[in-house]
C-alpha cells in the first residue's frame, strides 16, 4: 500500500494551480473536467504520480472558499535550504507565514508558508547525509 494523492478543495483552479506550479515548482500532471457534475480536478507533485504522492486540488464549480475547519493541519515538502525556499517563495509572490529557523524544541530548520486558499505547507530543511 501506498498513499496516492491528498484531495484539496480549492477556490479558483488557476490561482491554485499557478500557486503550486509557480510559486512551488510543483508540475501539472493531468487534469479532468466534469462540467455536467459541476467539477473540475487537477493533479499536481514533483514527479510521476507512479513514483510518489501528488496533490488533487478540487475545484466545485460555483464555489469560491471554504472553511478549513480545525482539524486540518499541513502539507510537508522536503528542501535543501529553508530559507532560501521562503526567498524564492516570497519573490514569486507567496506568503511566507513562518520564517526558517529551527522547530521548538528541536534542531531541523522548518518554514511555513501558506497557499492562496488558506492552507498551509511545511518546508522540511533536508538534513546533510551523515
Amino acid at each position: 500500500m501506498r498513499i496516492l494523492h491528498t484531495m484539496l478543495r480549492v477556490g479558483d483552479m488557476k490561482r491554485s494551480v499557478d500557486f503550486y506550479t509557480g510559486v512551488l515548482g510543483m508540475q501539472l500532471l493531468r487534469t479532468t473536467d466534469r462540467p455536467d457534475q459541476k467539477y473540475s480536478l487537477a493533479f499536481v507533485g514533483y514527479g510521476d504520480e507512479s513514483q510518489g504522492a501528488v496533490l488533487e486540488l478540487t475545484y466545485n464549480h460555483g464555489t469560491d472558499r471554504y472553511d478549513l475547519g480545525t482539524a486540518y493541519g499541513h502539507i510537508a515538502i522536503e528542501v535543501p535550504d529553508a530559507a532560501a525556499a521562503c526567498e524564492r517563495i516570497r519573490a514569486a509572490g507567496g506568503s511566507v507565514t513562518r520564517e526558517a529557523g529551527p522547530v521548538k524544541g528541536g534542531s531541523t530548520v522548518i518554514a511555513f508558508v501558506q497557499d492562496p486558499d488558506g492552507y498551509k505547507i511545511e518546508l522540511i530543511e533536508r538534513r546533510p547525509a551523515a
